[in-house]
């Protein structure tokens, strides 16, 4: 079987900022540069492409409206899951629910949840 997503396409205020903050996450949990300052690459051949819509309004991202509310990445340690969330800080990612650290999800999920300065929102979770 192939993937289950082909691809997702963000649309962003501001790409380079965007670019700085995803390509980090997206490198550090796997995923290799496909078209450098616009898209990266899973091994399961899923892509996300980040770029500014020429018809955007310069309104803010809200992830608690109509739309996505977030994306669920993967890492295979804990190890990594925890030096991303030491190191996110440091490349614009603020972390939600740090209190619950790393079961904000409930017992048996372990994960962190992060927000860009834009305000969207990535869960990492671990899947070993």
């Amino acid at each position: 079987m192939g993937r289950a997503i082909h691809h997702v396409d963000l649309w962003v205020s501001d790409v380079d900022k965007a670019v700085d903050e995803w390509g980090w996450l997206l490198g550090e949990v796997g995923w290799e540069v496909d078209l450098p300052g616009a898209s990266w690459a899973h091994d399961d051949g899923t892509y996300l492409f980040l770029e500014r819509s020429a018809d955007q309004v310069d309104a803010p991202h809200d992830r608690l409206r109509p739309g996505v509310n977030h994306l669920a990445l993967t890492v295979g340690s804990r190890a990594l899951l925890d030096r991303v969330r030491a190191e996110s800080t440091a490349h614009g990612w603020h972390e939600l629910f740090a209190d619950r650290y790393p079961h904000a999800g409930g017992g048996d999920h372990t994960a962190l949840y992060l927000e860009s300065s834009e305000g969207f929102e990535v869960e990492v979770v671990l899947d070993a």
